[in-house]
């Protein structure tokens, strides 16, 4: 199927998704969130820029990861745990991609600034995170690792392939924030849809980078 045709697809299936996230009925949630995320699945398996096919299969599993974390975000009980390790399993497969055709030299600014970051989100959601502290910890760390060695790839190489993953890992960064903030400070307005739209273009984008 071409390209295009799949991303016009995948687009479609995500406004679905958000819509029904935010304004229902409940069920389209259940049919669009996880046809959005085998659409974009199958962009992976259609691009064609020259990366090892290595880094094509880590990121193919690191698309379906989430398949089971909105499996378990969409259960009556709240599953907040199961889902946080499912989306964990995929940021460590991106970061073996991200780290596929071999070392690169470590941007010790990108790792400054993420650090950085990360250490103002702990800051504030850490005292709301009650037993949840070693789960959110875990994955904090290894969502900043993901995008910082998408940055040292794309620095390394230069490649667009490898700007696509960096811009990805980045809106990743963004969607979990979002996700954190409205989960732990409160919620807000519109959170949902800034979650998922956030969270779909990011994997568009990883996926575009195969």
């Amino acid at each position: 199927m071409p390209l295009t045709l799949l991303s016009i697809l995948a687009l479609g299936s995500a406004i679905l998704a958000i819509s029904a996230e935010c304004r229902g009925p409940r069920g389209r949630v259940y049919l669009f969130k996880p046809l959005t995320v085998v659409l974009i699945t199958l962009i992976a398996l259609q691009t064609k820029f020259p990366s090892p096919a290595s880094y094509r299969h880590l990121i193919v599993a690191g698309l379906l990861c989430p398949l089971a974390g909105h499996v378990f975000r969409m259960l009556p009980r709240d599953r907040f745990v199961w889902g946080l390790a499912s989306f964990l399993v995929a940021h460590v497969l991106y970061i073996a991609a991200f780290w596929s055709g071999g070392m690169r030299a470590p941007s010790a600014w990108a790792g400054l600034l993420l650090a950085a970051y990360g250490a103002l989100m702990l800051w504030r959601l850490w005292p709301r995170l009650g037993k949840l502290k070693a789960a959110v910890l875990i994955y904090v760390l290894a969502i900043l690792l993901m995008a910082w060695q998408a940055s040292n790839r794309w620095l390394a190489t230069g490649e667009a392939g490898s700007l696509l993953a960096l811009a990805g890992a980045l809106l990743f960064v963004a969607s979990d924030s979002v996700l954190a903030w409205n989960r732990f400070r409160g919620g807000f307005r519109a959170a949902q849809g800034w979650v998922l739209g956030t969270y779909f273009a990011a994997q568009w984008l990883i996926a575009l980078s195969t």
